[in-house]
């Protein structure tokens, strides 16, 4: 890669409603300590050197985004009207839109869901880091801590193996050629990007993430979120 161009560049899928958060509007545009939710999310990459395309992506039918980023201007994210019913469509607008503008299909993207709004700017170059010579690219994850059961009808059948399980999370960092590929072939169960990339054959790089980075999804994922981030507004750089 040319020291002229960027080293890598963030798509940021933002189309969705966040139904079970308890909220009466979509869930990134609810206030988290004094900002819309998205913002801290925003925040965070724009710290990181490097940083080339960065997009946000949400629903054409969305009418809230762009007043929020003339309220709150974010100028290294650029906002892209291609989101659709799934994540995986919205990633793939995403880089579509990269495409377009002229990205080298070798370049890495990562990928990061707005609701995991307490991701720092060392958590994002940890993942660069690890993965910027791996011949795949990998994600954020957390090996699991608890015991792990299965079930039927609401009750345990067998307690699991939890050694080799992690908690997958974001940022998810792949080539753009290769993640476009992934996620165009169109499998049905895709939950995230690195899945797309394990049904081609592929075994993405695990680095090991925050419990802090969670995806604020049930009313109880607020109180937290806002402890943490308040938390940072009193002892600034301790996790920066």
């Amino acid at each position: 890669m040319s020291q002229e161009r960027p080293r890598f560049h963030v798509v940021i899928p933002c189309a969705g409603t966040g139904s079970r958060a308890g909220v009466d509007i979509p869930k990134q545009y609810a206030l988290l300590a004094g900002l819309p939710m998205v913002m801290h999310t925003l925040k965070a990459f724009a710290k990181v050197p490097g940083l080339g395309q960065a997009l946000l992506v949400v629903s054409p039918k969305d009418l809230m985004m762009a007043d929020l980023l003339a309220k709150h201007p974010q100028p290294a994210f650029s906002l892209v009207m291609r989101g659709g019913a799934t994540r995986a469509q919205s990633v793939l607008g995403g880089l579509r839109q990269l495409e377009a503008l002229g990205v080298d299909k070798q370049d890495w993207v990562l990928v990061h869901d707005a609701a995991r709004c307490l991701i720092t700017p060392r958590l994002i170059q940890a993942l660069l880091n690890a993965c910027f010579a791996d011949e795949v690219g990998g994600l954020l994850a957390l090996p699991l801590p608890d015991t792990l059961k299965s079930s039927v009808a609401g009750r345990v059948t067998q307690t699991l193996n939890r050694s080799d399980k992690w908690l997958a999370q974001t940022p998810q960092m792949f080539r753009l050629g290769a993640l476009a590929q992934a996620l165009s072939a169109g499998h049905e169960l895709l939950t995230d990007e690195a899945s797309a990339m394990e049904a081609l054959g592929m075994s993405p790089l695990l680095v090991e993430g925050a419990s802090f980075n969670f995806k604020v999804t049930y009313p109880q994922d607020w109180a937290l979120a806002e402890a943490v981030l308040n938390d940072r507004k009193l002892r600034p750089g301790v996790l920066a």
